[in-house]
């Protein structure tokens, strides 16, 4: 027969997994995108809670007297899910700052739409990188590797046992800084250098041919030759992707160790 007793310490125990469980859905890629049900992702973390408890060979507690004792265990249990996902999350500002860069450069930097994974207001190539980005992630399964690497993290951050080091967490995001500019740097170097190219161009029409309005024609060129390049160099956005996702593991384990 099935043992199906469940202790008042099991409860404690699945209480404090399903706190950093739910917490790095929250912020967590794919998994926080606000268009997903939010009963779903509730019931995804509640399903995975339910399943990392019964698994997990450390099942100890700390040690407390009192219910804010517990509290306060719970909220490090939270602030360690969030702070996992938050990692991963970080480098999906790349696109977007990609894609503004990339906007001004092409002269769409006023055109807004509307993004329902983050509600709010962004420009046509930050939301056409995000969309490639997710679809691709999609496609590579890099969504099992962050459900991996919060598994992995029970291991290596026992429950209660996380040590929040604002040096380490500093430094880190010190490091993803200067990964952030070089990454969306090279995400829209093609537009950015046809832009720069046109331009020359430009300039140097408008002074062989100064009864021509090169303001005016310059934007509807920028808009033409801008989607063109976009058009052309589609094809290097996965191998680009790539660069993403490897900051991506770097963060979430820069993350953890920060904890450790």
């Amino acid at each position: 027969m099935l043992d199906q007793t469940f202790t008042f310490e099991d409860l404690e125990f699945f209480l404090l997994v399903f706190a950093r469980v739910s917490a790095f859905m929250f912020v967590a890629p794919f998994f926080s995108m606000s268009n997903t049900p939010r009963r779903l992702r509730a019931g995804f973390s509640l399903l995975l809670a339910v399943l990392l408890a019964g698994v997990l060979e450390d099942r100890s507690v700390p040690a407390y007297s009192t219910v804010l004792g517990y509290s306060m265990i719970v909220l490090k249990e939270t602030a360690t899910g969030l702070i996992i996902g938050l990692g991963a999350n970080m480098c999906m500002s790349i696109v977007h700052f990609a894609g503004k860069v990339a906007d001004m450069e092409v002269g769409l930097s006023m055109v807004q739409l509307f993004d329902p994974m983050t509600r709010e207001g962004t420009g046509f190539m930050g939301t056409f990188y995000q969309y490639i980005l997710v679809l691709i992630m999609l496609v590579t399964n890099m969504h099992y590797y962050f459900l991996r690497a919060l598994v992995e993290t029970f291991n290596l951050i026992p429950i209660g046992g996380a040590k929040f080091s604002s040096e380490k967490i500093m430094i880190t995001m010190v490091q993803f800084l200067t990964d952030f500019i070089t990454i969306s740097f090279r995400l829209c170097l093609p537009i950015v250098a046809a832009m720069l190219l046109l331009n020359a161009i430009l300039g140097v029409l408008a002074k062989t041919a100064p009864q021509i309005n090169m303001f005016s024609v310059g934007i509807q060129i920028k808009i033409i030759v801008g989607l063109g390049i976009l058009f052309l160099t589609i094809g290097t956005i996965p191998s680009a992707s790539e660069f993403i996702f490897k900051e991506m593991r770097i963060m979430v384990t820069a993350m953890v160790n920060s904890m450790r």
